[in-house]
């Protein structure tokens, strides 16, 4: 732009001055809210610095059950569904798909708040939802109900969240609404559209576990590619050709690595054996023709995963029965239905070239 638009005149700051005032002023920022916090008489941790934090940002229905709520603002509109909710607020939500996980993430924190006190690399869980501020009173009553930690709020009042999980940092995003996640997905946040399981399981209460589908989730969908346009022939042939060349990453590497960074936390202080986070991969690769790429994939990226099950097309359904995950990733909604189906907790990332086959799966 001419003129002094340009910011290149003398009073202009350079742009290495803008970023370090605004680190500053965040620096402030924080140093003012850690000194409210620091006077509030509470036992619960402060949230640690987002640039430190991994953080997890859940949608309202995600962590909570508002199918009813959900009805009620299609069917009546923005001004009934804020006024139910506010005659409601003493209500308490029952949990939804995101739940169990958050809580789960919540157990890890305080084992790691045990071993490392003064270390802010944990999990922080963002409220991100695109409720009315209105709303808020009946979400932070049922948080409470439930004794979860969740701090930070952000309610957009009918606005997009993308930008938002941006500026948090946003390490994983989980949300009911497929259209936000494609969104996210889009600008590059790891993220899940969330589904409940069609039967209530029971859950461990002292490991998070979560599994993730390899192709497309883990890893990009490169060879997933060469099944849909060429046939599994072609791909058997192709993943042994290059055996030994990583596959590129998929959307949710980030978060194995995250989850895996924890893990070595643990590992650091002889806990390998009573870690908290178990993570598995499930996939339909068969181990002897195609999973050899996987494993040496993974290996190349300094990554562990706990265990490693080639399901060879089998269905994924009845060993996540077996795993019980407090989540489950996958690119598929074939497989997403077959494990809600049998009670497993599953979450869609509409990643790859299976989105094109959606809808005939």
């Amino acid at each position: 732009a001419p003129g002094t638009m340009s910011g290149s005149g003398p009073e202009a700051p350079q742009p290495s001055e803008a970023a370090e005032v605004r680190l500053q002023e965040a620096e402030q920022d924080w140093a003012a809210a850690k000194a409210f916090y620091d006077n509030l008489v509470t036992k619960k941790p402060r949230p640690p610095k987002p640039q430190n934090a991994i953080t997890v940002a859940v949608s309202s229905r995600a962590l909570f059950d508002l199918v009813e709520e959900r009805r009620i603002y299609q069917e009546q509109g923005v001004e009934k569904y804020v006024e139910y909710q506010q005659k409601n607020e003493n209500v308490t939500l029952k949990p939804g798909p995101a739940f169990y996980f958050v809580k789960a993430l919540e157990h890890v924190n305080a084992r790691l708040l045990e071993l490392y006190p003064d270390d802010e690399e944990r999990f922080d869980i963002v409220l991100m939802t695109n409720n009315h501020a209105q709303v808020g009173v009946r979400l932070i009553n049922s948080i409470n109900h439930y004794g979860l930690t969740i701090e930070r709020f952000c309610m957009t009042g009918g606005q997009s969240p993308v930008g938002y999980l941006t500026a948090y940092l946003t390490n994983l995003y989980l949300s009911a609404d497929s259209e936000k996640v494609q969104e996210a997905i889009e600008a590059g946040i790891a993220s899940a559209t969330m589904f409940t399981a069609n039967k209530d399981v029971s859950y461990s209460d002292t490991q998070l576990r979560v599994a993730f589908d390899g192709d497309a989730v883990i890893f990009s969908d490169e060879s997933e590619q060469i099944v849909k346009e060429q046939g599994l022939d072609r791909f058997f042939e192709h993943e042994q050709l290059n055996e030994n060349k990583p596959l590129a990453q998929g959307p949710l590497k980030g978060f194995l690595e995250d989850l895996g960074k924890i893990q070595k936390k643990f590992y650091a202080k002889n806990e390998r054996l009573n870690c908290p986070i178990r993570t598995y991969l499930v996939t339909a690769r068969s181990a002897a023709s195609s999973g050899a790429r996987v494993l040496k994939t993974l290996r190349s990226w300094g990554l562990e995963i706990d265990e490693a099950l080639f399901l060879a097309g089998a269905p994924k359904g009845p060993i996540l029965v077996k795993i019980r995950p407090h989540i489950f990733f996958d690119d598929q909604m074939f497989h997403i239905e077959g494990a809600q189906k049998l009670g497993t907790i599953a979450a869609h990332v509409p990643y790859g070239i299976a989105q094109k086959y959606h809808k005939s799966s």
